[in-house]
């Protein structure tokens, strides 16, 4: 078994999970591969009894990788799209940030986490992409995203004027700070704060999310994902910001942006029986209510 590692630093706190982690998996793994971001910083805290070689990329990753672990927030769960890509590699989340939707193992559940994927008592929760179908030049010819895309202003002025259309009908036109097209595992992130609905993973359905709508009345639109956005900005601002999760350009003004349903899936590893429901109720504490 061969065993990924990507994530960025992490507090002293966690070092001793982290440590057990390793012991627990050197039960079955044969080989570590841990990317050049992390590379010296796991190599100083951390003892290894297995080989370890190190990876910078998608090409460098080793094709025999059985899972890749992210040792971070969400945000570092998301920038390991760009080293799986299509692969299929399963990515267990390990939460050493904040909140923590897609890295939802806390310290206390490491030992258990590994455990599970030493045993085999774990599922594989494939996810839906976007894909920037047109232009297709950003993001190093990379266009996708696990959580959204979004149209975003560039400064702090005016508001900017978002043209969408859905299967070639005219949907809105949005007077706005920016707009949103999230997938059901981008509903608990950027569209959630902006009074998007929680949608569960499952689901085949894209969610389109205004940032700060001028006009109060313009609401979050659910559609189905095998539905072409096409978004047109205009307005008086000739740049706006493209963002892919935690990926942006600077887009000119007038540029017709295409977005639809990828071809291939990001798949979530997760330990034992936990799963979507249970996660956001403890995350957004709904069980905290003394009537439960």
């Amino acid at each position: 078994m061969v065993i990924a590692i990507y994530g960025r630093k992490f507090s002293q706190e966690y070092s001793e999970s982290i440590q057990r982690m390793i012991e627990n998996l050197e039960k079955a793994a044969e080989l570590f591969c841990i990317h050049e971001q992390i590379f010296d910083f796991l190599s100083s805290n951390i003892k290894f009894n297995k080989p370890v070689e190190k990876f910078s990329s998608h090409e460098s990753l080793n094709k025999n990788t059985f899972c890749l672990i992210s040792i971070g927030g969400d945000g570092t769960l998301l920038d390991t799209l760009t080293l799986i890509r299509d692969s299929g590699i399963p990515v267990l989340g390990i939460n050493a940030g904040r909140l923590g939707f897609l890295s939802a193992i806390t310290a206390d559940e490491i030992a258990f986490a590994t455990n599970c994927i030493v045993t085999g008592n774990y599922s594989i929760d494939s996810r839906t992409l976007v894909q920037l179908k047109s232009p297709g030049h950003f993001f190093n010819d990379f266009a996708y995203a696990l959580n959204e895309l979004a149209i975003v202003k560039s400064d702090t002025t005016s508001m900017i004027t978002i043209k969408a259309m859905v299967n070639n009908q005219y949907l809105n036109t949005y007077w706005a700070d920016g707009l949103i097209v999230a997938t059901p595992t981008g509903s608990t992130g950027y569209s959630l704060s902006c009074g998007g609905p929680i949608i569960s993973p499952e689901s085949s359905n894209l969610v389109v999310t205004p940032i700060a709508s001028h006009n109060l009345t313009v609401r979050p639109v659910i559609i189905p994902d095998n539905a072409e956005v096409k978004l047109v900005v205009e307005g008086r601002n000739q740049e706006y910001n493209l963002v892919m999760d935690s990926r942006s350009v600077i887009v000119n003004n007038k540029m017709e942006i295409k977005i639809s349903i990828a071809g291939f899936r990001f798949n979530l590893l997760c330990p034992g029986q936990k799963n979507f429901y249970e996660t956001i109720r403890n995350k957004l504490t709904w069980g905290l209510d003394k009537r439960n």
